[in-house]
């Protein structure tokens, strides 16, 4: 990870000089990527609701998962693998549509008659979606991929299969989250003579929820599982000598628990980048900085909590050396500007530029002046 000096202090004068600091060490993009909640093993034996009460009370929640980077952080808190241990995704009423990617799910295009029956999984023919069966297998899939954008593939494989293909080899199985997304992924499928094929995307159903609301579709079920054996298996636990994949099982049954706490925090004070960045760093450690698409849907996850239309980042713009930086010293190699924004400022721009995430719908992020007075986002770790 690279290791710029911190801005340790935000007169105006030191900030105008902590303009300078990137020159001091070569920049070099971290490829790790960052696991965004503490995960704290509980090896008391409670039932499920008696250990959503425990996290509660002394961290943030039971313990919610976003990805394969998660489950491998939680997996090191275990100190058991040969009994079940509780985390906080519980089975709930509502029958609810999700992205793969985690994305709002507040545009949906479905064909005349659809979605139809239980069928769970969603597919596109043109610009139209229906459901299928998660089991059912089809010959192509649409990934996302930072760099390249939409990525087909053709190989044979269930959503599931899918899904996981695109975890591991891009991002995540593609989201159309409004209509100019859905034009674009039909321009996408004409453009390859496609039209008339059927393509998974990434958008599923189920009922199930985390306890901290959390919007994660992360899933990482047993064969065979979820299951719901005697009609009553509402809550999940990992499963012993299974590598954490997970099965539903009777709230009531007695297991220790992982409980998390979340790595940031939505302060809902109106302040100046400047006061922003200085209460961060007496009261938590510094102003987020977002170096991944997973650090990207942790904030995501958070900002809704914001009483501001946008919330301040620890990213700054030097006009003396025309970049971006985090002021926690990476260089920012992840970008997820809106459009418009994070362009080369004005040199004589007569104030100083700061970066903000939308609090709003698409959650990207946009240059504002530093005087704005904004809600912001601080790291606790």
């Amino acid at each position: 990870m690279l290791m710029i000096m911190n801005v340790l202090s935000i007169s105006s004068s030191e900030m105008a000089q902590s303009l300078y600091f990137p020159l001091l060490l070569i920049a070099l993009c971290s490829i790790s990527e960052c696991v965004q909640r503490q995960y704290h093993f509980i090896n008391e034996t409670k039932n499920w609701t008696e250990a959503q009460r425990y996290c509660r009370e002394n961290y943030t929640d039971l313990a919610t998962v976003d990805n394969m980077n998660d489950m491998i952080e939680l997996m090191k808190s275990v100190k058991v693998n040969d009994r079940r241990v509780w985390i906080g995704l519980q089975r709930t009423s509502d029958y609810n549509w999700h992205w793969s990617s985690g994305d709002p799910t507040l545009f949906k295009n479905w064909a005349s008659g659809q979605p139809v029956g239980g069928d769970k999984c969603a597919y596109i023919i043109g610009g139209q979606w229906y459901v299928l069966p998660c089991s059912a297998t089809y010959t192509s899939f649409i990934c996302y991929n930072m760099s390249r954008g939409l990525v087909y593939v053709k190989q044979s494989m269930n959503w599931v299969d899918a899904q996981s293909y695109c975890r591991q080899n891009h991002i995540d199985l593609v989201s159309v989250r409004n209509q100019n997304e859905n034009e674009q992924m039909k321009t996408f499928i004409n453009d390859r003579n496609l039209s008339g094929s059927g393509i998974w995307i990434g958008l599923f159903r189920d009922t199930w929820q985390w306890t901290d609301q959390s919007s994660s579709s992360f899933r990482y079920w047993n064969t065979g599982e979820p299951n719901n054996s005697g009609g009553h298996e509402n809550c999940t636990v990992l499963m012993e000598n299974t590598q954490g994949y997970w099965a539903d099982v009777p709230c009531d049954w007695q297991y220790p628990f992982v409980c998390h706490e979340d790595k940031l925090i939505v302060v809902q004070q109106n302040l100046s980048w400047s006061e922003a960045l200085r209460y961060c760093r007496q009261h938590h450690v510094d102003l987020v900085s977002v170096q991944s698409v997973e650090m990207q849907y942790e904030v995501m996850n958070v900002v809704k909590l914001a009483s501001t239309e946008a919330v301040w980042l620890g990213l700054r713009f030097s006009h003396i050396l025309d970049i971006w930086y985090w002021v926690s010293g990476e260089t920012v190699c992840y970008q997820n500007w809106a459009p418009g924004n994070g362009t080369s400022e004005k040199i004589c721009e007569p104030t100083v530029s700061s970066g903000a995430v939308q609090s709003g719908q698409g959650q990207s992020w946009i240059s504002r002046p530093e005087t704005d007075r904004l809600n912001f986002i601080c790291t606790k770790y």
